[in-house]
């Protein structure tokens, strides 16, 4: 499904946010808190925005995907790897830091990802998952919802491709509840969890530091 959607994947992701995308994925970043210079992983990376956010603020970036469709439309001057996040080729401690962006809901083993993201990240590092969310206030999950379920699968499917753009805004309903992925990190191995709603609740961001050992 990736690889179909790949062509046109950055493109309505910046018209179905209505440009916000690229404010979070700047703050994403930011809130690694990490030198400039440090090897930060984007694990899923897709076609590359988040990889070239890490760049522009002085990262040392590596792309991670699953997809070879997605990696061939993420360009060519950062270095990207085709591989499993769940199963990924790096030794431990590799990283300064991990990021990612909106991938966690499509992952079929969180808590597996979690590990693997405190064997690969060195201890003291960072990490800034970002993925979308529903707001908690009545009135705005209602106009989120329609605007997710209703406008989303019509932009998609007359951009891109229609099955793909019905299962995106519904894969929300695959993500655990924030005090689950909460557990899922402290349990991996990370401590000073945070959850930080973006965009009036429509998005959200955990960061966390890798404990002195992992789990």
């Amino acid at each position: 499904m990736f690889d179909t959607i790949a062509p046109r994947y950055q493109a309505i992701n910046h018209v179905m946010s209505l440009g916000l995308d690229r404010g979070w994925r700047r703050r994403c970043v930011a809130s690694l808190g990490l030198a400039p210079g440090s090897r930060v992983l984007d694990v899923a990376c897709g076609t590359g925005d988040l990889t070239r956010a890490l760049k522009v603020a002085g990262m040392e970036p590596l792309g991670l995907d699953l997809s070879a469709g997605m990696l061939s439309f993420a360009g060519k001057r950062d270095p990207l790897v085709l591989a499993d996040a769940l199963r990924s080729p790096f030794a431990a401690g590799t990283f300064d830091g991990a990021v990612s962006g909106f991938a966690m809901r499509n992952v079929v083993d969180l808590s597996a990802l979690f590990v693997e993201l405190a064997r690969i990240v060195r201890p003291h590092g960072r990490i800034a998952l970002l993925d979308m969310s529903e707001p908690d206030n009545r009135v705005l999950r209602l106009g989120h919802t329609l605007w997710a379920k209703k406008v989303v699968p019509v932009i998609g499917s007359a951009l891109s491709d229609t099955t793909a753009y019905h299962y995106l805004p519904r894969s929300l309903e695959y993500l655990p509840a924030p005090a689950t992925i909460i557990t899922f990190l402290e349990q991996a191995g990370f401590r000073a969890v945070e959850r930080r709603p973006m965009a009036l609740g429509a998005t959200q961001l955990y960061v966390a530091t890798r404990a002195a050992s992992a789990k």
